[in-house]
């Protein structure tokens, strides 16, 4: 995912009411794309924390995860570098289930989610709230491939794919805002594909 501007994808098809712009619909084709070599995940050893501006620093071990009310995402993720794919499913817990048992302050404006690479990512706490983001361990089914974020990665499918942090092992609330890895290097802090908020100074 280097930073460079015009971007060059496919003709739209299959559904374009549901492409936003500059977007190709991948069909079944999931690409890989990352900044890092996919990481070995024991989930045995894996633990993921809400922390930073809450009530109650909360910690869930992988069994303790999956024991949490289900949830599942059905819908379309979008990738800056231009791919969509429409019509996937996801399985996993709301963050509002996570965020409500951690007691977000009354200061906390943002989220910094962390993955066991180092890779971080920024969010308005907003945009995990209300139903719109999860922590997702299946895809189509089945359990979350490694080079997909496996065993267990963010979903935020209403932004751009970036912010969906794989191997996610942290989700830190902040009083501010707080560029993470891709955002300090030219990326949009917010990432609306609708919008294209692809870089810095895009709307």
């Amino acid at each position: 995912m280097p930073v460079t501007r015009g971007f060059s994808g496919r003709p739209r098809r299959g559904r374009p009411d549901r492409l936003p712009p500059g977007q190709y619909d991948t069909g079944r084709d999931w690409p890989v794309l990352t900044a890092e070599v996919a990481p070995v995940v024991d989930p045995a050893r894996w633990s993921l924390t809400v922390d930073g501006e809450v009530e109650r620093s909360t910690t869930w071990s992988w069994d303790e995860l999956r024991a949490l009310p289900g949830s599942t995402y059905d819908g379309d993720i979008h990738c800056v570098t231009t791919w969509s794919m429409l019509g996937t499913s996801f399985t996993g817990v709301s963050v509002d289930v996570l965020l409500d048992a951690a007691g977000p302050t009354a200061s906390a404006t943002h989220v910094m989610a962390h993955a066991t690479t180092g890779y971080t990512t920024n969010l308005p706490l907003a945009d995990l709230r209300g139903g719109r983001a999860w922590v997702v361990w299946e895809h189509e089914g089945r359990p979350l491939p490694a080079e997909h974020g496996g065993p267990v990665r963010l979903l935020v499918p209403h932004l751009y794919f970036w912010k969906s942090a794989k191997w996610v092992t942290r989700l830190e609330l902040m009083d501010r805002d707080r560029p993470g890895f891709w955002e300090t290097n030219g990326y949009h802090d917010r990432g609306d594909p609708w919008l294209e908020q692809r870089y810095q100074g895009d709307p």
